[in-house]
């Protein structure tokens, strides 16, 4: 026992210094088991991709759905809205909007936001003075119980954008709007003599969203005060993807454009052969690696050097192309109107390496989506199919 107790009393008492260091080897490898998971949520597009689950159901809109923490919510033509698992596309909860979803849903940890068209009466004496005819509600995520709704003078279009307090959106009528999250209050409201039904988009403080009349505006988020804004010769309902100091988009007059960030100023613009309302951004050490990916509705998907608008590459699809694509690493999936299938090109040399089969003329404008877990999810005409790498049985429910 003495023997013991003095080779105890001379074992080295770990010091300030040996805690300082545990401390960092500990948080280097919370964040290299962090980052593992977050690459596993990354699937290879261009590897097999098996059927998970199918959630059957033929009143699907070209809307993308929302998704959060194991959560999908789905808008409906009927008016409603499901809430699905993304584990197994079983249902939560439904919730019945009264009226018409008008633009694609968007979610948080607390809540769903979406906005919808109120019916109006047929008979023309009830409508001969103005009357509201949109709302945008809050759904609580876990209850499918309304927390707020605003009525609105004319229904919010295209999708949601928000930051982690306010909710932004744009109707036909001009107005474009900022919500206070927790109540629905309207923090600010604009009106412009401009008809929006587009995709806003949030970056470095800044509302980008465009307009019918082919004008991209990019507005203070906080107050809402234009900073610029610059016309083109077609409609912009896509969403303007910031990056490299640049804003990408694509516009209903053949061009794909870059304008300065801060400026507005044209930096490049690229023709096509139709109208182009997607595009999606690819960094890459230089501009033979990286660009802009742009689906023409003339059937072909072009890539440009981010730089100066160089044409890398272009490809024929079975169909026009108006959902954004989903890019992950150095692939592109794309949902083509017309086929019986998505696909994934390469973005190095276009050259195509997967394909997602949903089922003949199937497809519709909804953008696939990603979930955390790294689902892949493809709205069609016949309900919601998810897409893995894992291999397991597939899963079908119905509504």
């Amino acid at each position: 026992m003495i023997r013991n107790n003095l080779l105890f009393s001379t074992m080295p008492f770990p010091t300030n210094s040996f805690y300082k260091l545990s401390g960092r080897l500990f948080l280097v490898f919370a964040i290299i088991m962090l980052f593992s998971v977050m690459v596993k949520a990354q699937p290879n597009l261009s590897q097999p991709l098996a059927r998970q689950w199918l959630y059957q159901n033929s009143e699907t809109l070209n809307f993308t759905p929302a998704i959060i923490a194991g959560d999908i919510f789905l808008p409906l033509a009927t008016g409603r809205l499901v809430n699905l698992r993304t584990s197994d596309g079983t249902i939560v909860w439904r919730a019945e909007l009264g009226g018409e979803v008008s633009a694609a849903p968007l979610a948080d940890v607390r809540a769903v936001y979406i906005a919808s068209e109120i019916p109006t009466p047929s008979s023309s004496a009830l409508v001969s003075y103005a009357r509201a005819t949109g709302t945008i509600r809050a759904i609580g995520r876990t209850s499918g119980v309304t927390l707020w709704m605003r009525t609105l003078s004319a229904p919010l279009r295209g999708s949601l954008t928000a930051d982690d307090t306010t909710l932004f959106g744009a109707s036909p009528d001009g107005n474009v709007y900022a919500f206070d999250k927790t109540n629905g209050a309207i923090r600010w409201q604009l009106q412009f003599r401009l008809a929006f039904n587009s995709q806003p988009a949030l970056y470095n403080s800044k509302l980008y969203i465009g307009s019918e009349d082919g004008t991209l505006l990019a507005l203070n988020q906080i107050t809402g005060a234009q900073l610029w804004r610059y016309r083109t010769r077609g409609s912009i309902r896509g969403k303007a993807i910031v990056a490299e100091g640049m804003v990408f988009f694509g516009s209903s007059d053949g061009f794909v454009y870059a304008l300065d960030e801060s400026t507005g100023a044209l930096r490049w613009r690229a023709r096509t052969g139709a109208g182009v309302q997607s595009v999606a951004f690819v960094g890459g050490a230089n501009e033979t690696s990286g660009g802009v990916v742009a689906a023409s509705f003339d059937n072909f998907v072009y890539f440009f050097s981010s730089s100066r608008g160089t044409r890398l590459w272009k490809r024929l699809l079975a169909g026009r192309i108006a959902a954004q694509p989903l890019v992950v690493a150095r692939n592109v999936l794309l949902a083509p109107l017309s086929g019986d299938a998505c696909v994934v090109l390469e973005v190095g040399s276009g050259r195509q390496v997967n394909s997602l089969s949903v089922g003949d003329g199937n497809n519709t404008a909804a953008s696939p989506a990603l979930a955390e877990s790294g689902l892949i999810l493809i709205t069609t005409r016949q309900g919601l199919i998810a897409f893995s790498e894992a291999d397991r049985s597939a899963n079908v429910s119905r509504d």
